[in-house]
């Protein structure tokens, strides 16, 4: 009985030490959240957040060992399991809480990575990285176990001097690191068989919002992934870099990015795209005589409603300007009056004599370079205008949007620039 009554007292002691611990770390972080950052010197914030960081990494040491040790809990409560009481419990979502629970598990296994993460120079989420990768190489036939030593020896080591995105890149070929003889071959079958997977994995769905937009998401292999990137980042710079020349607020990159993707399909030439159902890949865009006249027309684009969807006539009058739409006029009893002809759009020649002529965007003081615009008919084809040169003028895409946008009214100035103005 003196034996128990001291095991107790040594446990009850434990944790009473435990938790003024805890106690010290919580009102240490009272008194620190009441002092305000916007008076410390710059050198005090680079050495705080540091040292901050550090103690980040400690912490979710800590509690990482918990949570590898945390499979009481759920036999106590009777629940499923540990990441079903921090749901009920701690409201932390079941799927951050196994992530978590995984994580303590993986690092319970690597001394190494464990022992950085205590120290504060392995951070949680390059502890992930490593543990994924160790994972990994344990499960590959054709690494040992001193293999896998000397790759947790040299993944923490990165770790000091790698952001976690870094070291997921170089976790990725490790093994060639440790022993390139052996693991170079490897490599490049296990790079071939993600190429092949990426392929399986390549989709694209694309669907109606209904609120006017058309939404998509989808999974490209990492080499034509990055070269979508690429173009589209191409076609968003234009128009950024025409924000900072002005001093105007930059809209979110996301949203440029959008606008750039736009402009990369509304610029893809219609003579290098493949045959689609027997015809050259066009946008058919079908409006009736009296709507097309009109400023708040409907149009439908593609053939019919079924398989289309409806925008307004001052879009199908803006999209008529490009030869890759062709435009139906119908009459009162769904007669065709007139269909979009290789005439009626600006062809190439012309173009580059406009590109000559205008070197910007015409719109007054607009200077969006010549190859980000479109050929505008300045006598719009609707009611009679002529592709002629000197009906054309260049607009980039958001003053073309206007010329076509009833809401305003648009003049030639003798310097030949256009000007904008709201309608009374």
């Amino acid at each position: 009985m003196s034996l128990e009554r001291d095991m107790n007292r040594r446990d009850t002691d434990a944790d009473d030490a435990i938790d003024a611990e805890m106690d010290t770390i919580e009102s240490s972080l009272d008194k620190l959240l009441t002092r305000d950052p916007a008076y410390w010197r710059t050198g005090q914030k680079k050495d705080r957040l540091q040292r901050l960081e550090r103690a980040q990494a400690r912490l979710a040491a800590l509690k990482l060992r918990v949570l590898a040790t945390a499979g009481d809990i759920a036999e106590e409560t009777g629940s499923k399991d540990a990441s079903a009481w921090m749901r009920a419990e701690l409201l932390v979502d079941k799927a951050s809480a196994r992530s978590q629970i995984k994580l303590a598990a993986g690092i319970a296994k690597y001394d190494l990575v464990a022992a950085g993460l205590a120290e504060g120079v392995v951070s949680q989420d390059k502890a992930r990285v490593i543990t994924k990768a160790l994972d990994k190489i344990e499960t590959n036939p054709e690494a040992s176990a001193e293999d896998l030593t000397l790759a947790e020896e040299l993944l923490v080591d990165y770790a000091t001097r790698l952001t976690a995105n870094e070291l997921h890149i170089v976790g990725k070929r490790i093994l060639v690191e440790v022993d390139p003889v052996r693991f170079e071959d490897a490599e490049a079958k296990a790079l071939l068989a993600e190429e092949e997977r990426a392929q399986q994995k390549t989709a694209l769905r694309v669907w109606d919002n209904h609120d006017g937009t058309i939404g998509f998401d989808g999974v490209l292999p990492t080499s034509i992934g990055m070269r979508f990137k690429r173009l589209v980042e191409a076609y968003a710079q234009p128009r950024r870099q025409q924000l900072v020349a002005k001093g105007a607020p930059l809209p979110p990159w996301e949203r440029l990015m959008g606008q750039g993707f736009a402009r990369l399909l509304e610029t893809i030439d219609p003579a290098a795209l493949p045959r689609h159902g027997g015809d050259a890949t066009t946008i058919n865009v079908v409006i009736s005589l009296e709507e097309l006249r009109k400023d708040l027309g409907i149009a439908t684009l593609g053939y019919d409603d079924t398989n289309g969807a409806t925008i307004s006539a001052a879009e199908a009058r803006r999209m008529a300007c490009n030869a890759t739409i062709i435009p139906w006029v119908l009459g009162g009893d769904g007669e065709v009056l007139d269909a979009g002809r290789g005439s009626r759009f600006f062809q190439p020649i012309q173009r580059k004599a406009m590109r000559l002529q205008q070197k910007c965007c015409q719109a007054e003081g607009c200077d969006m370079p010549p190859e980000w615009c479109d050929a505008h008919h300045l006598e719009p084809w609707a009611v009679g205008g002529k592709t002629d040169l000197k009906d054309g003028a260049l607009l980039c895409p958001h003053h073309h949007r206007m010329a076509h946008n009833h809401a305003y009214v648009h003049e030639r100035l003798p310097d030949g620039t256009i000007r904008f103005t709201r309608r009374p």
